[in-house]
């Protein structure tokens, strides 16, 4: 059986998938940090639509 190869999302380096990869499905800390700065400066994001959100769309129960 081969490892399955992924690539890192960051540097886009081949990274097998097996435990000893313990930064998978990045290739190392660096590029594991990298993308973390980007989801924490707003770079990244996960689209969202405003109006079936149900924090902002009213529908919360307020007691």
């Amino acid at each position: 059986m081969t490892d399955l190869l992924v690539d890192c999302p960051t540097c886009q380096a081949h990274v097998k998938w097996v435990d000893s990869s313990v930064y998978r499905p990045f290739c190392s800390e660096r590029c594991k940090l990298i993308d973390l700065g980007a989801w924490a400066s707003g770079e990244r994001a996960i689209p969202a639509d405003p109006d079936y959100d149900d924090v902002t769309n009213g529908e919360l129960n307020r007691d």
